[in-house]
């Protein structure tokens, strides 16, 4: 059982990465570089992925969409995918008014926390496994972790503000932070949804960890059409489009790309973990790897000077991330207990 804890320690680090783009946007315009993002990281690297490791990709995409009996799970998986894609367009919008740090922090937290709470509750007798508690626990240890990050990023936010003179839009970005994080829960939930899909992938040749990778393709989909669907319209409302082509971009359509391949990278390698976890897998698994993410994305917003001449709020980050690695320690004990 090691093995798959592995697999999502490592997504960890694709997933608290993936954000370093976010900072290399210009001279695009955010709407060019999320489109180009959203492209690459939610429909050409899933379907290459998927295509190569899963045998007759497209046969079983094709029972999925046109199978009467599957085509709920599909309709689901890609609703909670889109669902998510405005909670990925929240966290864009958040980072400008409070860093990465603390946007981290309440989104990972919050969606780690309820992107497992939720298919907890949806599973048959969840309550009288012997998991349960330590699952529980594990979540409630999630969640008191992210207040303590949410503290400190509000003291650090103290002390900048002061420095600077400039007015201070940390609770406004934090609420934009929390609704984020309770949307982004939904891609777990959809990849749960998803897993009759991946079952039949499983039926039809493929091996049961890359047989995720199907189930990713679909909610991916839903993910995708948010998200594109929200720049295009601000190339149009902005008429931004001419920026694709902006002198000195090329840099920031690297970034677009390395970002896109630690996000999926992330969500691939989850679903791989998750799968040889088995059953209760997507409930473990996703708040250890938002969990862990934190410590990955906290070293990177250290080093780009986020914390700089914030001791104090910085040495609380530090308690909340323990916390939050205690958690995650928690919930994979939990998998052992029988």
């Amino acid at each position: 059982m090691l093995f798959p804890f592995l697999l999502i320690i490592f997504a960890s680090v694709f997933q608290g990465s993936f954000g370093l783009g976010m900072k290399y946007m210009a001279p695009l315009k955010w709407e060019s570089w999320w489109l180009v993002h959203a492209t690459i990281a939610m429909v050409i690297l899933p379907f290459l992925w998927a295509y190569l490791a899963v045998p007759d990709l497209f046969g079983v995409l094709n029972i999925a969409f046109t199978d009467a009996s599957m085509q709920n799970v599909v309709c689901m998986a890609m609703l909670f995918g889109f669902l998510w894609g405005i909670g990925g367009i929240l966290f864009g919008v958040s980072v400008p008014y409070i860093g990465l740090s603390l946007t981290m922090g309440i989104v990972m937290g919050l969606a780690g926390s309820f992107g497992a709470l939720i298919p907890l509750l949806q599973m048959e007798n969840a309550t009288s496994t012997p998991q349960f508690p330590y699952v529980i626990a594990g979540l409630l240890i999630t969640l008191i972790g992210v207040g303590i990050t949410a503290k400190a990023g509000i003291d650090k936010d103290k002390l900048t503000s002061e420095a600077s003179g400039e007015k201070s839009n940390i609770v406004k970005g934090i609420a934009i932070a929390v609704a984020c994080g309770l949307l982004s829960a939904l891609l777990n939930v959809g990849f749960v949804e998803a897993t009759p899909i991946a079952k039949l992938a499983e039926e039809m040749g493929a091996i049961d960890r890359n047989a995720s990778l199907a189930a990713w393709v679909v909610v991916l989909i839903g993910a995708f059409i948010m998200n594109a669907g929200y720049a295009i319209f601000l190339l149009f409302k902005n008429k931004t489009w001419s920026s694709f082509k902006v002198a000195g971009s090329a840099k920031a359509y690297r970034w677009a790309i390395v970002a896109s391949i630690f996000w999926f990278g992330a969500l691939g390698v989850y679903g791989q973990g998750a799968a040889l976890i088995g059953p209760i897998g997507g409930i473990i698994g996703w708040p250890m790897l938002l969990g862990l993410s934190l410590i990955v994305s906290n070293f990177w917003a250290y080093r780009a000077g986020e914390w700089k001449g914030a001791k104090k709020p910085f040495q609380l980050l530090l308690a909340g991330l323990v916390v939050l690695t205690f958690a995650s320690v928690i919930l994979g004990y939990s998998n052992s207990v029988s």
